[in-house]
Formats: structure tokens, sequence, C-alpha cells
């Protein structure tokens, strides 16, 4: 995989400060609505989709700071606003490690208040964060409660489709031979209970961890 070279920091900084000031504010509107909101990144070039077999490298440094000063600035400030709703709610810090950019601000309420509690595996055996590697922010992150779970990418026995789905054959078993390949490296396996479903098993395989931080 190649990386492609990220230029015009002090720009990224602006719009980092922008995309921070834009969602700041719990839309609580939206939110008495659709009963969860949510806020994820969305400072280029870290929200662009990858079209090539190049892509931009994750924020490091002083990028990677500024992104999570204000990932903790919006979860602070929706905790506010949430706390005068007077009512249970949901609200964490999805804070990806390998994946960074994808890291965002979670909220829940009312009947979908556990709407987000199984998006993640949380291993019996659970880690403690580092807090060392997060500089002068390590004091804002101590005063949070993280939890241990894991970055995976989800298949399932159906996930290939039906043959008449692809454009020609060779697709259709070019990629069921993919997924035998993939099914031989190191996965997590689950049994779906649900005994009438089409789907018998799903496959998680692991990229790396996600720290799910609350107060």
């Amino acid at each position: 995989m190649r990386y492609k070279k990220i230029r015009n920091g002090k720009r990224i900084l602006d719009n980092i400060k922008e995309w921070r000031d834009n969602s700041i504010k719990l839309d609580l509107e939206s939110l008495g609505t659709l009963k969860r909101e949510y806020v994820k990144i969305m400072v280029p070039p870290y929200n662009y989709l990858q079209i090539s077999s190049s892509r931009f490298p994750e924020p490091q440094g002083i990028i990677r700071q500024h992104l999570l000063s204000a990932l903790l600035d919006i979860f602070d400030n929706w905790k506010i606003s949430l706390d005068k709703l007077g009512k249970p709610y949901y609200l964490k810090i999805w804070l990806y490690n390998q994946r960074f950019a994808q890291s965002q601000v979670v909220c829940a309420i009312d009947d979908l208040i556990d709407f987000y509690e199984p998006t993640f595996h949380k291993p019996e055996e659970q880690k403690k964060i580092d807090l060392s590697s997060y500089g002068n922010l390590s004091s804002r992150m101590d005063k949070m409660t993280w939890q241990y779970a894991l970055d995976e990418e989800h298949w399932d026995n159906t996930s290939i489709g039906e043959i008449d789905e692809y454009a020609t054959e060779n697709d259709f078993y070019e990629t069921k031979r993919w997924l035998k390949k993939r099914l031989q490296k190191p996965h997590r396996k689950t049994v779906n209970p649900d005994t009438n479903s089409l789907i018998k098993e799903y496959y998680s395989f692991k990229h790396g961890t996600v720290w799910i931080g609350g107060k």
C-alpha cells in the first residue's frame, strides 16, 4: 500500500477547528426525533473515500492531537446538554487506535439507549489504555473510563451472494476463492442464534483496537 503525502498542515488545522465548531453543539431536535446522534471526523483529507491503490496516512503528531482535543470538546459539550435532559443516556467516544480517522462521538436516548452497545466485541480479558501516548491530553483522557474493544471487519456465510448477482461466473468464483483464502487467516467466528435466518455464521477479522470512553 502506497501512502499519499499530506501538505498544507495549517489548512488542515483550520479545517479541524471549523469541524469542531460546527459539531460541538448537540442537535437536540434531531436527537429527540431519531433518538441517537453521532459525529465523525469530517476533515479533509481524512474523510476522503479511497479509490486508488494509494491512500492518505492516518493523522499523526499535532494534527492527531488537535483532532483528539476536538473529540473531547464535543464529548464534554454534548454531556452538558444530555445532563440537562434529566434522563439516562448513552454517550461515548469511539477512539480507534490503528484507524484513528474513524473515531467519533456517539449518543443515544430512550428506546435506543442500548442501540450502540453491541457495535464492538469487548474481550473478556480487558486491557488498560496507555495514556502516556496522548501527550498533553492525557490528563483529560484520565478523567474518563476506557473500555478495550476490537476494531473488526465482518463477513458472514451469505456475503458472497448468488452467482447471478455477478457480472460473470469468473467474478463469482474468484470472490468465493478470495473469501475461502481469507477464512484461513485468524478470525473470530460467531454462530447466529436465529435459526430461521439464512445467515448461519459471522466471521470477524481484527483490524486493531477501539477504546470506548465515557464518564
